[in-house]
């Protein structure tokens, strides 16, 4: 079951563009990021040091991001690529995006 404030997403990681690519799919998709970013995931994304986010969708239903989670793990490389340069084509971390994050400006 997946809880009433879920926020569930198919996203796409990386290193650096046109590095190595991660795709997964969350219900909890701000706290994932947070994981990915602090390298709180042993794995795949940790030893690879996968941190950057450059692509995402965010889905309604858990059951259709999956299936598209799983489309899009069959896709040739190159499509994956395409993908995320048609949204995003400077391969920009979309981290701060989603967090909403603000910077505070320092004190002197």
């Amino acid at each position: 079951m997946v809880p009433r404030d879920a926020s569930i997403a198919v996203y796409i990681m990386t290193n650096k563009p046109y590095g190595t690519l991660y795709i997964g799919v969350t219900s909890r998709f701000e706290a994932r990021l947070v994981e990915h970013r602090e390298k709180q995931l042993k794995g795949f994304t940790q030893r690879h040091g996968l941190t950057r986010l450059v692509w995402y969708e965010t889905h309604a239903d858990m059951t259709v991001a999956i299936h598209r989670e799983k489309r899009l793990k069959e896709w040739p490389r190159q499509w994956k690529i395409n993908l995320i340069e048609r949204d995003n084509p400077r391969w920009d971390d979309l981290y701060d995006q989603v967090m909403n994050w603000t910077p505070v400006p320092r004190q002197f």
